[in-house]
């Protein structure tokens, strides 16, 4: 499989409300996570993140992602999607984000989310 594939894998399993599953089977113990609200270092603690993220999530309505690109050799995945959700508060968004990850041995070892505040 593809790095490629594995990110579309991702986003099909998070589009079927498996998000942490994803998170289990594609990113590595030593996963950085850095974003415009800060970044999160290792495997529990950037999962503690993404518990804490969806539990500010009311509903889930959906999942597009616009576009995925990868360069294999090189161990770099490229996707820009939009979540259609809304939060506890009953605020709607529609959270657009482009990602780069960077891949090792099968794994994502460091990502970065550029999106608006």
């Amino acid at each position: 499989m593809t790095l490629r594939e594995k990110t579309v894998d991702i986003y099909n399993m998070i589009g079927q409300g498996q998000l942490l599953e994803a998170f289990d089977k594609y990113y590595g113990e030593s996963i950085v996570i850095t974003e415009p609200r800060g970044t999160w270092e290792g495997k529990a603690e950037v999962r503690k993140h993404e518990e804490e993220f969806l539990s500010m999530v009311k509903e889930f309505h959906g999942l597009e992602v616009k576009a995925i690109t990868s360069d294999e050799e090189a161990g770099v995945v490229i996707h820009e999607t939009v979540m259609d959700l809304t939060f506890q508060d009953g605020n709607r968004v529609q959270m657009e984000q482009v990602g780069v990850q960077k891949w090792e041995n099968g794994q994502i070892v460091h990502e970065r989310f550029y999106y608006e505040q």
